[in-house]
């Protein structure tokens, strides 16, 4: 992933909207484009094979989340 500038802006929805309201919207945004954790990962050297190692571990416990949730459905519908 190349490292490229982010920029996240938030305007007032209405006028006098809170900035309450605004930090939640500007927090949720920051989570969605994943800023903090590419800052994070970039903070120290991972090696390429521990990288693959830790995204298929990611990948792994999705799925297995997914699969238990899919189960609980159909288990209720039955």
């Amino acid at each position: 992933m190349p490292s490229k500038p982010f920029n996240v802006e938030v305007t007032p929805r209405y006028r006098d909207e809170p900035p309450e309201k605004m930090i939640r919207r500007f927090t949720k945004k920051v989570k969605k484009e994943r800023i903090l954790e590419d800052y994070r990962e970039r903070m120290f050297y991972e090696k390429p094979s521990k990288k693959r190692r830790r995204l298929k571990a990611r990948r792994r416990k999705v799925l297995e989340k997914l699969r238990v949730e899919r189960e609980n459905i159909e288990k209720s519908t039955n």
